[in-house]
């Protein structure tokens, strides 16, 4: 796949490998490098796994392996808790019986 200029992608790239971190952090995560995985626009034409560089939403410009044109966003709020279900409904009744009150 092909990106184009201007396109929204997603690249990444290692900022640090395990040795080069911090000696004041968890051991399990000093095993591991510090990777970078940010979301901008593309400033030239490329293809997945190339160096690219992007303008991210903030204006830095970042490089890095281009690994995804037009990203997804795979994030939600997880399962509805039951309780909490209901509080819009109970709450619009409650300011609705305070308005008719005044």
């Amino acid at each position: 796949m092909e990106g184009r200029k201007g396109d929204w992608v997603q690249i990444y790239k290692v900022l640090l490998q395990p040795e080069q971190r911090s000696p004041h952090i968890p051991e399990d995560t000093k095993k591991v490098p510090l990777e970078l995985r940010v979301k901008g626009f593309l400033t030239h034409d490329a293809k997945i796994n190339d160096q690219v560089t992007i303008t991210s939403l903030a204006g830095r410009i970042l490089t890095g392996k281009l690994v995804a044109i037009r990203p997804q966003y795979g994030h939600d709020f997880g399962k509805p808790v039951p309780a909490l279900l209901s509080i819009g409904k109970e709450l619009r009744m409650l300011l609705d019986k305070a308005g008719e009150e005044r």
